[in-house]
């Protein structure tokens, strides 16, 4: 049976961070720098439980993505889905555009329940979810623009509206990556490669195997090894390993569970073993990483 992995991460929802004039249950959107005013203690590794886009007109420092540090400049805009842990550490004067939505915002739209995942900044990856903008800069800022707006009001169809733009904020930033960066477009390897990783999130803890998912996926492992090294240059065997790694990362910047519990709730057979696994990866034992200051988590 797979253990449940215990959160002790602060986790927030839409509700606990909508300022008093907010009229909507499923989304939130609002300027950046009125937001981090009010959001001071964010700064500390938290996660959401709804999906999170910050777009940047201003400002500089880091922001953390599942334990991934990247620069911040203006222009970029951060895709993050719900349970992905971040924090930041921004410098001068920040700006931009932050939105806040449920799951059930889009889905009660699209007929295709999973339409999001199709965008390969909702991966659920931290490198994948962040996007420099080029051409599409001003199209992008004008389109979120219209969803604080529309969100601040109480328009007619004001929700229909807010679901159209973001919908179009999608797309424009899809059609102005990289080509080599648009990594689910339709496909049959595209699919079984969500397929598999959708697996993944949902077993990691108790299946360690690449032979056990090819098996779920209909597959054989040498198909599923060849599918990640083509798509992903890993093998299947790093992507279960690394969801392991992520998972024990948020579990030690969390407080009240020891690493022995951790260890046991990731399916180790004891704590050394957890310890010269986690070590073996990332250069630390799991006690060094929790130790590390804020600033680098």
């Amino acid at each position: 049976m797979q253990q449940q992995v215990k959160n002790t991460i602060p986790v927030y929802d839409i509700c606990s961070l909508a300022d008093t004039r907010h009229l909507r249950e499923d989304i939130t959107a609002e300027g950046l720098a009125h937001y981090l005013q009010r959001q001071k203690d964010l700064r500390f590794p938290h996660r959401h439980s709804f999906y999170h886009l910050v777009y940047f007109t201003e400002g500089s420092g880091k922001h953390s993505i599942d334990f991934e540090t990247f620069r911040v400049e203006p222009g970029q805009v951060y895709f993050m889905i719900p349970g992905q842990v971040h924090s930041w550490h921004f410098e001068g004067r920040i700006d931009g555009y932050v939105i806040n939505f449920s799951e059930q915002l889009m889905h009660s739209f699209l007929k295709e329940g999973q339409y999001l995942e199709q965008f390969p900044f909702f991966s659920g990856i931290a490198a994948e979810g962040v996007v420099t903008l080029g051409d599409a800069r001003m199209e992008v800022e004008q389109l979120l623009a219209r969803v604080v707006a529309e969100a601040a009001g109480d328009a007619p169809m004001a929700g229909e509206m807010i679901r159209i733009y973001l919908l179009s904020i999608f797309i424009t930033v899809l059609r102005d990556m990289p080509v080599q960066d648009k990594k689910q477009a339709p496909g049959h390897s595209h699919l079984l490669l969500r397929n598999f990783r959708k697996l993944v999130e949902q077993y990691y803890a108790a299946k360690r195997l690449p032979k056990e998912y090819a098996a779920m996926l209909y597959i054989t492992p040498n198909h599923l090894n060849a599918l990640c090294n083509d798509l992903l240059g890993r093998s299947a065997g790093e992507v279960i390993r690394d969801r392991v790694l992520l998972e024990a990362k948020r579990l030690l910047v969390g407080h009240g569970i020891s690493v022995a519990e951790i260890a046991w709730q990731l399916n180790f057979s004891d704590n050394s073993y957890f310890t010269k696994f986690f070590k073996k990866y990332t250069g630390m034992t799991p006690e060094q990483f929790r130790a590390r200051p804020e600033s680098e988590k």
